[in-house]
């Protein structure tokens, strides 16, 4: 079988109604794609539905007739996990807690990476929020020293009192991360424009900038979104592949970079009107190269 060239995919459903896992496997092979992302549950809420019930064998048997590498499928964390509250101790033990339960899921599933939101200040310190996140992966890590699941931290837009919006701040996390090999980073396109930086016009420098802060080896997966809004917003509003603020070529070129050709690329851009995904005709634009407006009902930017 021949090597792909990148692995791109998008955020896939994952519910009873579609058999679980099965539906997350056959969006994915419907779409054109050759990765996925999925949540294990609602991502806002902690309820579960038992590993036994999500097909998992199904699951892998598709992924493996479809040529889709599981080793590069990847997993989203739930919205509730936020292990930057130093404000909330019971919050902070919620996540840990989840964090934990989260990564024994996967590991039954058989997916090794989980992208996760590093959380929020919400009034403390950022200092104090940022050792926190290490604090709490290092429990996570701490009960399960031989778990194969390793932990993406997501770069975010800075709304409200998000942290890990710089390199910097992510790296303060890493350095104090003990399972060295177990932690990473994933970059979201439209969170790290809203941020700040500059990958439309300087894609190659921020890279470099990341490269000689973290490192490039700790990068585990990329969210590929446009933006609603101009750079440095801090607003966090995904819009679909070249209708927004960063544009097609930017986000095609990152796909196409062979940088990235063994990191997993997931879009999560929104549904056309609500109702339809946008994600093959998105991932078909990529795959080519070539922008073809299809949702000629928004505004170009």
């Amino acid at each position: 079988m021949e090597k792909p060239k990148f692995y791109l995919g998008s955020h896939v459903g994952m519910n009873s109604v579609n058999d679980y896992l099965i539906g997350s496997a056959k969006e994915t092979i419907n779409n054109g794609a050759n990765t996925l992302m999925f949540f294990t549950g609602a991502p806002q809420n902690t309820r579960r539905t038992e590993t036994s019930k999500l097909n998992i064998d199904e699951f892998k048997t598709l992924l493996i007739d479809n040529n889709i590498d599981i080793n590069k499928v990847i997993c989203h964390g739930p919205y509730t996990i936020n292990l930057a509250n130093t404000v909330k101790p019971e919050t902070f033990e919620l996540g840990v807690r989840l964090l934990e339960e989260e990564l024994l899921r996967l590991e039954k599933i058989g997916v090794y990476t989980v992208v996760l939101h590093p959380g929020a200040a919400v009034g403390a310190p950022r200092d104090l929020a940022l050792e926190s996140v290490a604090k709490g992966l290092n429990m996570v890590y701490k009960k399960l020293p031989n778990t194969p699941v390793r932990v993406a931290l997501e770069i975010m837009s800075g709304k409200g009192t998000e942290i890990c919006i710089t390199f910097e701040e992510i790296k303060k996390v890493l350095d104090l991360v003990e399972a060295k090999d177990k932690v990473g980073v994933c970059f979201d396109t439209c969170h790290m424009h809203d941020a700040g930086y500059d990958i439309k016009n300087n894609f190659d420098k921020v890279v470099q900038q990341f490269d000689q802060i973290i490192g490039l080896d700790k990068l585990m997966a990329i969210h590929l979104n446009d933006s609603k809004n101009p750079i440095a917003n801090h607003k966090d509003r995904h819009e679909n592949i070249g209708y927004g603020y960063i544009g097609f070529d930017t986000l095609a070129n990152i796909v196409h970079n062979p940088l990235f050709k063994e990191i997993p690329i997931v879009l999560e851009t929104p549904w056309i009107n609500k109702k339809i995904s946008p994600y093959k005709v998105e991932i078909e634009m990529i795959k080519n190269k070539k922008f073809t407006n299809p949702f000629n009902n928004k505004d170009l930017k």
